[in-house]
Order: structure tokens, then C-alpha cells, then sequence
């Protein structure tokens, strides 16, 4: 399931471009190893658990019937065929992609007109429903069977990618899953993709002992300029045990282009962020930025945000409209129900920072462990990220569940097939690292170890994807007609906090990073 949209999204893209290339060049390349020989290896109950679950057959199941429908629609707009029943047709295919090991290519042709090929593990009694199925969308691809596999050619006349892949099944990957995709390229022929400045882009699944292991490698087309200033951690802030960690900087340069956030820069631009949370209640996530003039910075955010917030008021875009309300340089989020979301300043030996929680920050706490700093000493490192998901999962829920609600937006169904996968995906035990560091003048490298292959927010937006009514696209409009979705049931349900009033909220102001 999880590899399928990607599959999908990148394969039927590609497959009608009509811009011209100079040169015949890769636009992407995927191959899975399959479920029954990951399924042999060490880690394979972590494979289980997000892939092969009663719970992700369901979605597995879901989700091919939405992309049948629609990517037969697609295909037959697109490469001008007519073909009775085509859903029906492709169903069954995308069940195979699911289930074999398979070899996938799209190159570009000296004349600018991609074509595809893919190699497929089957059973002999399914290669003559590929051909039946496939043939009618594509008028002159061919087909070819070697040692159990199936080679289709969407067009073999233009670089006989086909023949090459027949030569590379001899010795397949030694991974789970490979993935490469050449975004510069794809955006030649579709813009839109031009706009998200996506470099090229290899991932690599493999397993590592009892965990999973993730590399991935970004090829940027041109230099990329990263002021990488030294780490200001807030260590009297942040505080120990907490669930998940996040550090990232570097980002001012790509921020400040961003035309989205123009409305709510600040100057001048802030360079790293801090995002951390704790395991004793839900709403207990906590972000710090370091500025120069913490004073001035939230005056910046309030004179910002206020008439941003009051012209969404206007529009009637939230469920009950939110008042952003400032004194003494605390400013709070007032009509948000069950959180308690406001900002402030703080000052401390690593400098000023902007500090912003969902629920008031525990005034005492374990420090840092030594280990956790070590790991932002590492050289060049843009982004770092750690997690206990299984702990983290019941508390992004209502996190996420809140923002979709005062936002009036759809909320994950608790009945939902992404909703169960989801719980039973992120009950695995065991912490994630996930790491990014610059390793040449265009190059960044990507590492996650883990039990599984998502962060809980990796889960809760792919799942939330996959439930939209539009999919594959990712309207979360309310639908007409439609009733409101089931709450998840508890733990998860959305509990309110114990009110605070201003002077409880004085008693739990976090530490300043000099107390």
C-alpha cells in the first residue's frame, strides 16, 4: 500500500509527456523485493505489522479499488484509448504490484517520449491476465516471459528498455525497496512538480539486525548555499524524558523564498528549530527558535498573526473563532478548545529564543541525556529526529485530530481503514533515529533506523491522504452530505485539559535558559 501511491504517482505521470529532452535520461526506477522474501528475513514481523496486517490488507485493498477507477480515467484521457470496464481491468494488476517482486524503469527518449518498463515475478497462470489487461491501454507494448518473470515494454521501439531489464532480473537489488526519482526531470514535462524544488531522489530499505534501515541520498541541480551556525540548544527548556525530539536548521534561505510564508516571516529570518514533546498528557509539545531579540521576535509574530487570524475569522474558517491576545510578552491563542497554545520569550546561555507549547510546560525535569547532544555534533547535520512512535502515535492523534477540527477540516474517521492500520503500524516498541547531513556542495545523505519505516506523523499524513474523498488527490474539505466521523475511541478521544487560569499560568512558565 505504502509503496503502491508512489509507484503510481511517478509510472502514470511520466508515461505521456510530450517535452523534449536533449538526451535520453532516467526519470525514475523502483524495485520491490517482495513480501514473501522480506517476510524471511530478521526484522520481517516490523514488515508485517505496516504491510502485510490484517489491518493493511484492508487499506491495501481500499486503496487499489480508489486508484483503479481513477487511474483508468486517467489513462484513457491521457493516451486517448478507449477501454470497456478499465477499472476492472486494473485492478488485479495493482493487487500483483503488491504482492511480487518487480523491476521498474522510465527513460526519456531522444525524442522526448518516455517509456516504461517492468519486470514482474509471477505465477504462470497470471501473466496471460496482464497481457489481456494492459494490452488495450497500450496499443503497441509488448510482452515477454523469461525464468518466471513477465516483461512488459510500453514501447519498445524507442530504447528497448524492456531487453535491459531482462539482463538486470538476472541479479536483482539486495534490498527491500529502491526507489529513484528524477523530480528536475519530471517537472520538464509537469510544472507543478517544479514549484516543490525537489532534488533527485534514492532510497534504500533494508533490514539492519531487528530494526529497518532507510538510506537515501538528495542530488540538488545546482550548489546549495546552508549558513549551518552552531547549534543553540535550549537545554534548560527542554527537559528530559520526553518521546520525541526534532532539530533542524540551516533553513532561513529556502524559508525567506517561500511565497506561503511571507505573511508571517520575521526578521531577521530564524535559522534552526527545536520541537519536543513529553509523555505525561497529550497536548505537551513544545517548540523554541532562536532570535536575536526574543522581546521584539514575539512582538513580530503578534503583529503578524493578528490580522492574519482575524480575516480567517472573517471568512468563518475556523470552528469557533480564535483570538490572539498579548501581555507582558505572553501571547495566547485564546478560543482554541482543549490546548492551551500561546508563545513567549526566553533568554538563556545559548541566547534568546521564542518558546511556543500546546500545554504548559512541566517545571521541572531529568536534563539532557549527554548522548542526545553528541548526536547534534555530528558534522553537517541539517536535520535530526528522535521518537518512541508507539508512545507518540495516541498523542499526534489528538494533536492532529484538533487542528483538522477548529480548522473545519476532515477528521480521521476512527472507523477508517487508515485509522486501524495506523494504531496497529505504530504498535511496534522501539525508537526511531532519523538523521540528514550535507554531504557535498549538492548532496544531502538521509539515514532512519527504527523498528518500522515511519515517524507517527509520517503515519498520521499518509493515512489522512488516503481517506481523503478525492484520492489521489488530498481535498479534507468537509463533503456535503457526508455525517461527521467517528471519534477514535479512547485512549484517543479528545479530553479537556485542566483550565488554566493566568496566574497557574505564571507557576508553569518554562525556565528561562539562564534559571
Amino acid at each position: 500500500m505504502k509503496y503502491l501511491s508512489a509507484i503510481i504517482g511517478v509510472l502514470w505521470l511520466a508515461l505521456t509527456a510530450q517535452a523534449a529532452l536533449p538526451q535520453p535520461d532516467l526519470i525514475a526506477q523502483i524495485y520491490f523485493a517482495g513480501p514473501q522474501k522480506i517476510s524471511a528475513a530478521a526484522p520481517g514481523a516490523l514488515f508485517t505489522n505496516e504491510f502485510s496486517s490484517t489491518e493493511a490488507l484492508a487499506l491495501r485493498a481500499q486503496t487499489a479499488a480508489k486508484l483503479s477507477a481513477w487511474l483508468a480515467g486517467w489513462l484513457q484521457t491521457n493516451l486517448t484509448a478507449t477501454v470497456p470496464a478499465g477499472p476492472a481491468k486494473l485492478r488485479p494488476l495493482l493487487d500483483d504490484l503488491q504482492r511480487s517482486e518487480f523491476l521498474l524503469e522510465i527513460r526519456a527518449a531522444a525524442g522526448g517520449q518516455p517509456e516504461m518498463a517492468i519486470a514482474i515475478k509471477l505465477d504462470a497462470a497470471r501473466a496471460p491476465l496482464w497481457q489481456a489487461n494492459l494490452k488495450p491501454f497500450f496499443a503497441v507494448g509488448t510482452f515477454k516471459s523469461t525464468g518466471g518473470w513477465l516483461i512488459f515494454d510500453s514501447n519498445p521501439t524507442l530504447q528497448g528498455l524492456g531487453d535491459k531489464l531482462a539482463k538486470e532480473i538476472a541479479t536483482p537489488p539486495a534490498g527491500w525497496f529502491e526507489l529513484e526519482v528524477n523530480w528536475p526531470r519530471l517537472a520538464q514535462w509537469h510544472p507543478e512538480f517544479k514549484a516543490l524544488g525537489l532534488p533527485d531522489t534514492r532510497f534504500i530499505i533494508t533490514p539492519s539486525g531487528n530494526n529497518l534501515s532507510i538510506t537515501g541520498k538528495f542530488h540538488f541541480p545546482a550548489d546549495v548555499a546552508l549558513n549551518l551556525d552552531s547549534w543553540r540548544v535550549p537545554t534548560n527548556t527542554i527537559h528530559a524524558p520526553f518521546n520525541s525530539f526534532t532539530a533542524v536548521r540551516g533553513f532561513a534561505s529556502w524559508y525567506q523564498a517561500q511565497a506561503w510564508a511571507q505573511p508571517y516571516q520575521l526578521s531577521p529570518a530564524p535559522n534552526q528549530l527545536f520541537v519536543w514533546s513529553l509523555p505525561a498528557l497529550a497536548f505537551q509539545t513544545y517548540a523554541a527558535v532562536p532570535v536575536p531579540d526574543a522581546a521584539a521576535a514575539i512582538s513580530q509574530v503578534y503583529g503578524r498573526v493578528m490580522p492574519a487570524v482575524t480575516e480567517a475569522n472573517s471568512r468563518g474558517e475556523f470552528m469557533t473563532p480564535v483570538k490572539p491576545e498579548m501581555s507582558h510578552n505572553d501571547l495566547v491563542m485564546g478560543g482554541i478548545p482543549f490546548a492551551a497554545l500561546r508563545g513567549q520569550p526566553l533568554t538563556g546561555p545559548a541566547g534568546q529564543f521564542l518558546f511556543a507549547e500546546l500545554f504548559p510546560n512541566s517545571p521541572d525535569g531529568m536534563p539532557l541525556p549527554p548522548g542526545l547532544l553528541g548526536r547534534l555534533a555530528t558534522k553537517d547535520l541539517l536535520f535530526y529526529h528522535w521518537e518512541n512512535t508507539a508512545d507518540r502515535i495516541p498523542q499526534l492523534l489528538q494533536i492532529t485530530q484538533l487542528g483538522l477540527m477548529i480548522t473545519k477540516h476532515q477528521q480521521l474517521d476512527g472507523r477508517s481503514a487508515a485509522y486501524k492500520w495506523v494504531r496497529k503500524a505504530g504498535a511496534t516498541p522501539g525508537s526511531s533515529e532519523t538523521g540528514i547531513t550535507r554531504t557535498g556542495p549538492a548532496e544531502f545523505t538521509f539515514l532512519r533506523q527504527g523498528p518500522g519505516l515511519f515517524t507517527a506523523f509520517e503515519l498520521f499524513a499518509l493515512a489522512n491522504w488516503l481517506e481523503a474523498p478525492n484520492f489521489p488527490g488530498c481535498d479534507l474539505n468537509p463533503q456535503p452530505g457526508v455525517p461527521p466521523a467517528a471519534e477514535p475511541q479512547p485512549p484517543e478521544r479528545l479530553k479537556a485539559p485542566v483550565p488554566i487560569h493566568a496566574k497557574t499560568r505564571r507557576q508553569h512558565r518554562p525556565r528561562g535558559d539562564g534559571a
